[in-house]
């Protein structure tokens, strides 16, 4: 499937995920009402929705009572458009020729399902500082089926042991941390690691470690920006659910190579 037409389908669903971000930590349905304007609660019509392009012809403006309409949505849809593209890059080759096609194209559908949840979740925790589960644990399930049924079309069951054992070392590991620093951790974060440890522990332990450990040096160089500039103190709290996303994409995308220059350096590989 061209990295186009998949980058594409990234911004429809990017549009989906604006409605997403917003309504469920109000605990709202994101299937209805429709879209409506948040000042004067006009409904958006069609030709108002289109992703990107609707909101520059508006000028990022309500068609009816003129409100600004926040720069981030037209961001969001830009953003999982990219990252929709990024993973067709890395798992869409030789999708359409490949003899286990099926087995590529699910595992395809697995990452750009985790592409989403990434947006969502990174948004609404650093809206919220929250995790919600109705985002989160259905991702065990849907990764540990997708997977699952590429490991039997595959013949690679050895990923989907990985993939479980990933789960259960993050999950652990997180859990650890969240009991022994109560507060600088949340059991959300515990949760989320689980998720992550099955998509990284499905590519290889390169992955998973590198993913792991990505999150903390991101985090950690963020945090300390905020206390070199002032914008925050030692014991503020910072959402720790955006770097534990981007460090897993760290690991999904680079991580094999990472781990590789890792083990060169040391003589081992």
């Amino acid at each position: 499937m061209p990295v186009l037409l998949i980058g594409s389908l990234g911004l429809f669903i990017g549009s989906f995920l604006n409605v997403v971000i917003f309504r469920v930590p109000a605990r709202r349905s994101i299937i209805s009402p429709p879209s409506a304007c948040g000042s004067c609660g006009a409904q958006i019509r069609p030709w108002d929705n289109i992703p990107v392009l609707s909101w520059v012809f508006l000028g990022g403006r309500c068609r009816d009572c003129r409100a600004t309409i926040s720069v981030r949505y037209p961001l969001v849809e830009l953003g999982t458009a990219l990252l929709f593209a990024v993973v067709a890059l890395k798992f869409g080759a030789g999708l359409l020729h490949s003899p286990t096609a099926v087995g590529t194209g699910i595992v395809l559908v697995a990452y750009l399902y985790l592409a989403a949840i990434s947006v969502t979740l990174a948004l609404i925790d650093t809206d919220t500082k929250r995790l919600p589960n109705s985002i989160v644990l259905p991702a065990y399930m849907v990764g540990l089926v997708l997977f699952g049924t590429a490991a039997v079309l595959g013949g690679d069951f050895g990923s989907l042991l990985r993939a479980v054992m990933g789960l259960s070392v993050l999950w652990a590991a997180y859990l650890t941390l969240a009991l022994a620093y109560r507060g600088g951790m949340g059991f959300g974060d515990v949760k989320l690691a689980g998720v992550l440890g099955v998509f990284l522990g499905f590519l290889g332990w390169g992955e998973l470690a590198v993913g792991a450990f990505a999150a903390f040096v991101l985090g950690g160089l963020f945090a300390l920006g905020l206390v070199l500039t002032r914008r925050a103190g030692r014991k503020s709290g910072i959402p720790f659910g955006p770097w534990m996303l981007a460090g897993a994409w760290v690991g999904i995308l680079f991580g094999d190579q990472l781990w590789n220059g890792y083990l060169s350096i040391l003589g081992v590989a």
